[in-house]
């Protein structure tokens, strides 16, 4: 978490869209919900606060293979203990944000108490409301208001994300990832930072999801990896909710040729390796120092083949001087290069530079 992290204002639609999850369980889990009352005619307010709401949902349940209301209809035929332990463990995961307080309930490291069969039903009905209700687009407008037509999906979260966080202005600059500061890309890919695939019910949760690029998304790197400890985020960031922007730095150590990820507050260390652990930021930055120092190296060489560059060990420092003050902290990798021209700047290293280089004592 190199970059500042915020939610888009398109957000309150996704909120709006969990509030609606949880009107839908909160229906199919009640005591008195059997699957014979799974129907078009029930689904109506105030179970759920609009009938735009209630026309979306039925529309999304009744599908075209009905796979989602089959799976509705089984949550809805769960015997009342396993309606209720379903709630209970739903209650707390919902309530995500209060993990980050001092006081708050257990977080869930196991499933709730219900058969299998049931377990799959939620998992993929939740799941759905992401892979298909967004993608698709949600009966919600930007600011969370319900609308039949032309509500928030999957294309606008991005693009309002990417937007968002854009540091350079210039629609041509490349874009950043805010995780591990490195090129976005072309495609970003939405990670669920708690895995949905653990957690279906935040599939849509604002609080959840993160735009960042490819590699940090990889099964390699983050992937569905956990991101507390035995059900405790004490020692994690989160890009929200506990955010590591201004608590992380790139120290680069002489002696062992690497960058390592470093909280710049002692008290933030376990954060900054638990996120160093998850991405594999040091290794990964390593190897970006490692190829610009040689490029950079590379460069001054092919300048003296050319009978131009610096000439002695004073210009061969103002001409990587300028390097450093020339860095474009709005571009991929600020961070990598800066931590490079720092070390190359030292007195070893330009020492070092200066006889390789075959320059003027």
């Amino acid at each position: 978490m190199l970059k500042p992290t915020a939610q888009p204002f398109c957000c309150a639609a996704l909120n709006a869209c969990l509030d609606l999850q949880i009107h839908l369980l909160r229906w199919l889990c009640d005591p008195l919900t059997a699957a014979i009352d799974v129907t078009q005619g029930n689904l109506v307010p105030p179970l759920v606060p609009t009938q735009i709401e209630a026309n979306w949902l039925w529309n999304f349940l009744h599908g075209r293979k009905q796979t989602r209301l089959e799976q509705a209809k089984l949550i809805a035929a769960m015997a009342p203990g396993e309606k209720q332990a379903l709630l209970d463990w739903s209650d707390t995961v919902v309530a995500l944000a209060n993990q980050f307080q001092p006081a708050h309930s257990p977080w869930p490291t196991a499933l709730p108490t219900i058969s299998a069969a049931s377990w799959t039903a939620f998992k993929s009905l939740m799941q759905a409301f992401y892979e298909r209700g967004l993608k698709s687009g949600l009966p919600y407008k930007p600011d969370g208001t319900p609308v039949a037509v032309g509500g928030v999906c999957y294309a606008e979260y991005v693009k309002a994300f990417r937007d968002a966080h854009r540091l350079n202005p210039n629609l041509d600059a490349q874009e950043v990832c805010v995780l591990c500061g490195g090129p976005l890309g072309q495609t970003p890919e939405v990670d669920h930072w708690i895995a949905k695939s653990a957690f279906p019910l935040l599939s849509v949760c604002a609080d959840n999801l993160l735009p960042i690029c490819g590699e940090c998304n990889s099964t390699a790197n983050k992937g569905e990896k956990d991101v507390h400890t035995a059900g405790s985020f004490s020692d994690w960031f989160h890009p929200y909710l506990r955010p590591g922007n201004g608590g992380l730095r790139i120290n680069y150590v002489l002696s062992e040729r690497a960058v390592h990820c470093v909280a710049i507050v002692a008290t933030d260390k376990p954060k900054a390796d638990h996120l160093d652990q998850l991405l594999n930021l040091s290794d990964r930055w390593t190897r970006k120092f490692k190829a610009e120092y040689l490029a950079k190296q590379k460069e001054l060489f092919n300048l003296k083949q050319r009978g131009r560059g610096p000439s002695d060990l004073a210009s061969l420092q103002s001409y990587l001087t300028d390097y450093q003050v020339a860095l474009d902290e709005t571009g991929p990798d600020y961070e990598v290069r800066q931590a490079l021209a720092a070390a190359i700047l030292e007195p070893a290293c330009l020492a070092a530079w200066h006889s390789e280089l075959g320059l003027v004592t």
